[in-house]
């Protein structure tokens, strides 16, 4: 196998992403309509206080569904129509916060999840509550724990069922995805079953879709026994059955079910926008895909990619089903993976940076990973101003009735790359170009 060549660059958090390559687990995708349900917050920060909105945001799912939302980024602003992907917790700013199973509870007692008004306001000594203030105060409720912040309802009675949803609450573990498939990225030679690629769905029947052109490249989707597979269920382990004649290449498979997405799965925007938690979900269309490449001899690699907030980082793992090693060289650091091993290399990443990685190599081989890195909140873009609603006239969020430097939340000036990426990356033309090249593994490859 010839050289790899990997291009990447970092752009500003304000930059518009492709959604091709943009790391997805799988789940829904969806876009932001905007805070539909809400009243008023007071917040404290710094000496100020600000009055905000507080509430329901509501999105709409491609290919069918819509989602109701709390935000869990309080200092950070939405942009108008974002699109938003369903994230597990360890990539968001709940993988580090010890109360996310705390607003999980929140949102299962309160509204919209409770929608018998007068039975939440009994069990919360609240006193009559309205949707508008059911919501404010479930949000100030949430943001306590998701912000660690100093905020209250404005009205009394929302005031009151944020105290009782935050003295309330209890640990609840995180929901699983409404539909992933573990396995995402596999490799093998041809001639033989590529996998498995093993569903996981909280949903019903799963609609397996084969490669575009499964019908001239011969490539089917089966089960380990080679049964053609077109519907499965939770469990299912799925196989890129691949003919032994097939030219060097790769192919991917959808998978996508309609179900409803379980309350309390984080959501996280493709461009820099306020990461949000589900409170409901309508019956959605949710989807995940998954990538074999195979050739007839030497080493064949597998790339994938998920966002690392431990490590402040983008993963991206790489494996070889080949019977060669594959080596490479990445921000100065040499990386071999030896046939049937797979190696997980953490490109270092700033908070709140966008990122764009593309590696290509022969036979048409291409791997492209884009997305932001939004792992923590308390203003990390610069400002502890808050921002509560989209607004089509800046990148961030103008909130009615706020003064001072609310407006400056939405500035897309680039975060400073971290000391790490700065040393390691050679910079030509706005852009970082990593050199993987296949060589002779040596005794000191690692």
């Amino acid at each position: 196998m010839s050289g790899l060549i990997a291009t990447g660059s970092m752009a500003g958090a304000g930059t518009a992403a492709a959604d091709d390559g943009v790391q997805h687990q799988g789940g829904a995708v969806a876009t932001l309509d905007g805070l539909k349900t809400f009243d008023r917050a007071v917040l404290r920060t710094k000496g100020r206080t600000h009055e905000i909105p507080a509430g329901v945001f509501e999105m709409t799912v491609d290919g069918g569904g819509r989602l109701k939302t709390y935000c869990i980024d309080i200092h950070n602003p939405t942009q108008d129509q974002a699109k938003y992907l369903e994230t597990p917790w360890n990539q968001t700013s709940l993988g580090g916060n010890k109360d996310a199973g705390k607003i999980r509870w929140i949102l299962q007692h309160s509204y919209p999840q409770v929608d018998d008004l007068a039975a939440l306001a009994k069990e919360a000594g609240s006193g009559p509550l309205s949707e508008r203030t059911a919501a404010a105060g479930t949000q100030v409720a949430i943001w306590r724990y998701s912000d660690d912040a100093d905020v209250d309802a404005l009205d009394p009675a929302a005031e009151k069922l944020a105290d009782w949803l935050e003295k309330e609450a209890k640990d609840v573990a995180e929901p699983k995805a409404s539909l992933s498939l573990e396995g995402n990225a596999v490799s093998g030679k041809a001639g033989g079953r590529l996998g498995p690629v093993t569903v996981r769905t909280d949903g019903g029947q799963v609609t397996v879709t084969p490669p575009a052109d499964a019908a001239a490249s011969g490539v089917r989707i089966t089960d380990v026994a080679g049964k053609p597979l077109t519907a499965v269920v939770n469990g299912a382990q799925l196989y890129f059955d691949v003919p032994a004649g097939a030219a060097n290449g790769s192919a991917t498979l959808t998978a996508q079910a309609t179900t409803s997405v379980p309350v309390g799965r984080a959501f996280a925007g493709v461009t820099k926008s306020q990461t949000q938690i589900l409170a409901g979900s309508s019956e959605s269309t949710v989807s995940a895909s998954a990538t074999a490449t195979w050739a007839k001899a030497g080493a064949i690699p597998a790339l994938s990619a998920k966002k690392d907030c431990a490590k402040g980082g983008v993963d991206i793992i790489a494996s070889n089903k080949g019977d060669a090693a594959f080596t490479f060289e990445l921000m100065g650091f040499k990386h071999t993976i030896p046939a049937g091993a797979s190696r997980t290399v953490t490109i270092p990443v700033a908070e709140d940076q966008a990122y764009d990685f593309t590696i290509t190599g022969p036979d048409g081989f291409k791997k492209t990973f884009k997305g932001v890195l939004d792992c923590k909140t308390k203003g990390t873009a610069g400002s502890d101003t808050p921002s509560s609603q989209p607004s089509p006239a800046s990148a961030g969020g103008t909130a009615a009735g706020l003064e001072g430097d609310l407006a400056e939340t939405g500035s897309s000036s680039a975060t400073p790359m971290i000391v790490g990426i700065a040393v390691a990356l050679v910079v030509i033309g706005g852009g970082a170009v990593f050199f993987l090249r296949k060589k002779k593994p040596t005794a000191t490859d690692e």
